[in-house]
């Protein structure tokens, strides 16, 4: 009897492949490698001159720390520093609520009713567009006439209208505001699905054991979760350091550069005259270098030091039996 022909499909999976990568080298690997590039360049201008490399290859990263001739900080250390403040400051609070939510909706003690209602309504803001939240706080925040000028002078709190979005720490604490709101509902339903993937087991063990809820939370929760709070911290680092579109729609980075971040600093250098492509494109390759360091900070404080060791070890116990079967 006549064998039927074995056909391999692995080449339609190396086809289907093909429109990704096409995809990626040119919209993705092209940029990120242009830009590199033009970071130690001449590039500026409306129309830019014919692309030279600088004589002093730094030059565009040198003027990004040089100071004004006021004796202020550069603008693009102001930035930076704006940046990471008001990703701070609104990180925090939103992993505290967050850890917070997750640890009251798996908690089988309390058997909270309608979770699935909670659960929407608490990441409702994340699926919201930017553009829409911006539109919303600031006709919220308007001057003079606004709803939360309306209720302080109705409360008399105030006597007058107040210009939120004049003034430089109530635009920064709005954007601070609007940012943890935004995000502390997607990273809660991260951390439900990490603590539901705990076994049970684990807990009840616990509960029989007399452990309170704080000492589970604290010694079973908290350590099961490492890998997805590491996870969580990544995304959120690298969020936070390329936040662009909440400063720019509601305050346009002001007042007075007090929420302007990085991301918005490279906008208007390169598409603001005088149009430093080269600049922008510095503090871009600065950025990226900012999010690497700090990642991979974060993957080596957050490691499993056990793991870690057994690997070493094995790895130890693995090279002296090939030492000793060559030696034999």
């Amino acid at each position: 009897m006549k064998q039927k022909k074995l056909v391999n499909y692995s080449k339609f999976g190396y086809l289907f492949a093909i429109p990704f990568f096409l995809t990626f080298l040119v919209f993705t690997l092209y940029p990120v490698a242009y830009t590199l590039v033009i970071g130690f360049t001449n590039h500026e201008g409306a129309i830019p001159p014919k692309l030279k490399f600088l004589k002093d290859p730094l030059a565009n990263f040198k003027y990004l720390f040089k100071r004004r001739s006021s004796g202020a900080k550069s603008y693009f250390l102001e930035a930076l520093i704006t940046t990471c403040r008001i990703w701070i400051v609104n990180f925090l609070p939103q992993l505290g609520l967050a850890l917070l939510l997750s640890a009251w909706f798996t908690d089988n003690r309390v058997k909270v009713k309608g979770q699935g209602f909670y659960k929407v309504v608490f990441y409702l803001p994340n699926i919201i567009t930017a553009a829409t939240v911006a539109i919303l706080y600031n006709t919220l925040f308007s001057y003079p006439k606004g709803p939360v000028n309306d209720l302080l002078m109705h409360l008399h709190i105030i006597k007058e209208p107040y210009y939120f979005l004049l003034n430089k720490r109530p635009t920064r604490m709005i954007v601070e505001f609007i940012q943890c709101w935004q995000w502390y509902g997607s990273t809660m339903i991260t951390l439900i699905a990490a603590v539901i993937g705990i076994n049970p087991e684990i807990f009840e063990a616990a509960e029989i054991d007399g452990a309170s809820r704080w000492k589970k939370f604290w010694y079973i929760t908290l350590p099961s979760v490492r890998p997805i709070m590491l996870f969580t911290l990544v995304t959120s680092l690298i969020g936070g350091l390329s936040m662009f579109d909440i400063p720019q729609l509601l305050a346009s980075g002001g007042p007075d550069n007090a929420t302007t971040t990085i991301a918005i600093y490279i906008y208007n250098t390169a598409f603001k005259k005088p149009y430093k492509y080269n600049r922008s494109a510095a503090a871009s390759v600065i950025l990226f270098l900012i999010v690497i360091v700090c990642s991979a900070t974060l993957f080596f404080i957050m490691r499993d030091k056990d793991a870690a060791k057994m690997a070493k070890l094995k790895k130890q116990a693995m090279k002296k039996a090939k030492l000793e079967q060559k030696g034999a």
